[in-house]
């Protein structure tokens, strides 16, 4: 017979309630986090910055600078590739 407490397949009932409940909490916690973050955005695009760069900016500085740099390479050699970046001579006229 099953210990007082546990479920089908001895799940302990007591202990899923608690993880179930901490887990809801944190999405609450989530939730208002991110509302707070909408908020700081919100208020900076108010004052004129632009908000889609301070989100290429928030990204950038969570990579380290090794893997920043290999983005930036990949990215300006795709660029070259398409014909979207300026040529040497180009760069050597400005």
């Amino acid at each position: 017979m099953a210990e007082q407490g546990t479920g089908p397949g001895g799940v302990a009932a007591g202990q899923l309630r608690a993880f179930i409940e901490r887990i809801e909490r944190l999405e609450e916690e989530k939730k208002a986090l991110s509302e707070d973050i909408r908020d700081v955005y919100a208020e900076a695009k108010g004052t004129g910055f632009d908000t889609k760069v301070m989100r290429q900016v928030i990204r950038l500085r969570k990579q380290d600078s090794a893997e920043r740099q290999e983005q930036e390479a990949l990215l300006d050699l795709y660029m070259h590739a398409l014909g979207m970046a300026p040529s040497i001579d180009e760069d050597e006229a400005a």
